[in-house]
């Protein structure tokens, strides 16, 4: 198992913005799907964005179209999630996700390999 190493959650106000980031080591996926999923608490866990491999195509859930942004830095191995316009229904603990494919998919079953995941919390 490659390991996937997310950080930057934290709390955070209404309104506000945080930068995830997803660190692969001992391998490059910059030709590989990723993507970050949440598990909101009482609930499964639900995709929140994808990017292909190659060309880097990107997709977002409905509930995070706009203010979420999924990019990655291949010269580095990392993907970052940057997320504003924080709600409190963004609380979750979010995870990244990649697989042995350069085609994504929004179905977690799809993935091969996953972070811890990293807490984040709005406030009100």
């Amino acid at each position: 198992q490659v390991p996937l190493v997310e950080s930057g959650g934290g709390l955070v106000q209404t309104g506000g913005s945080l930068r995830l980031s997803c660190e692969a080591s001992g391998r490059t996926f910059s030709d590989n799907a990723m993507a970050w999923f949440r598990q909101r608490p009482g609930k499964e866990r639900e995709f929140v964005a994808f990017i292909s491999g190659l060309g880097g195509s990107t997709f977002y859930a409905d509930s995070v179209q706009g203010r979420f942004t999924l990019f990655r830095d291949n010269v580095n191995n990392i993907l970052y999630l940057q997320m504003n316009s924080l709600k409190p229904d963004d609380t979750a603990v979010y995870y990244c996700a990649a697989r042995e494919s350069d085609i994504a998919t929004i179905g977690d079953w799809g993935y091969d390999y996953w972070g811890q995941g990293t807490q984040v919390t709005v406030s009100s």
